[in-house]
């Protein structure tokens, strides 16, 4: 039976959010997007995730994808976001602002159970790691189709460097430094070689505005595992939210 979840985006500069059909992924209306408040703190935060429900005159469950760690409702990091979120009770303070019973998660995460739901990654089983590539590296993995939240692996440190691995091969490096296509593979590569030494992983995924653009650079990475671009780009974490709601509603993983 097809429902409606709304699904909502909390990000550095906006919030957004949609109903999903929860059969489809499909957006089910506009989507509405308001500008996140500066400072970003939790308590303004809240109140511009309510606007979004009360604009959507919604009553059920909502799932929200947040820039932090998310365990058991409580955020544990802040990525452009105010500080304040980290070790706050998330979760029960949008559930208070909202009167809805909320699923709260990492934004990447939100964005990879869009993916294996509805995109590149519908029914694949064993070890499947996605990647946002961006203003840094988002992460994600599963295995056989259950998520292992929180992995954060843009900030790992590869052999030999200094720094995060994000600040070397996301995006915003290949457009910083002005890299080729083919140059930036190959630190793409490295990175990606590294995580499948650490995980063996049977599938990656590559998401991001630049997976728009897959033709030019998946020929020039040097990978074990198969590789497949992103389906769902800009609406990914809108709709891996209403997802997570509905499959936490419904007790289906």
């Amino acid at each position: 039976m097809k429902v409606n979840i709304l699904g909502i985006d909390i990000g550095g500069s906006g919030v957004k959010g949609a109903l999903v059909n929860s059969e489809t992924g499909d957006l089910e209306g506009e989507r509405l997007r308001l500008p996140t408040p500066q400072p970003s703190t939790p308590q303004a935060v809240a109140q511009t995730v309510a606007a979004i429900v009360s604009h959507f005159a919604y009553s059920g469950p909502i799932g929200v994808g947040v820039p932090s760690l998310v365990i058991n409702g409580v955020t544990k990091t802040a990525a452009n976001i105010d500080h304040s979120w980290i070790n706050y009770a998330a979760r029960d303070a949008l559930a208070q602002a909202t009167g809805c019973a909320v699923t709260l998660l990492n934004d990447a995460d939100a964005a990879g159970v869009a993916e294996m739901q509805f995109g590149a990654g519908r029914g694949e089983r064993g070890v499947v790691m996605i990647f946002t590539l961006g203003t840094g590296i988002g992460s994600c993995m599963f295995v056989n189709g259950h998520l292992v939240p929180n992995l954060e692996l843009g900030h790992i440190y590869l052999p030999g460097h200094r720094q995060d691995a994000e600040f070397y091969a996301s995006d915003r490096a290949r457009k910083e430094e002005e890299l080729g296509w083919k140059k930036w593979a190959t630190r793409l590569t490295e990175y990606l070689q590294y995580i499948e030494a650490l995980f063996s992983p049977e599938l990656l995924i590559l998401g991001g505005g630049v997976s728009k653009k897959h033709e030019k650079f998946f020929p020039y990475l040097r990978v074990q595992a198969r590789l497949l671009p992103a389906q769902l780009r800009n609406e990914a974490g809108i709709v891996g939210a209403a997802v997570a709601a509905w499959q936490e509603a419904t007790g289906k993983t």
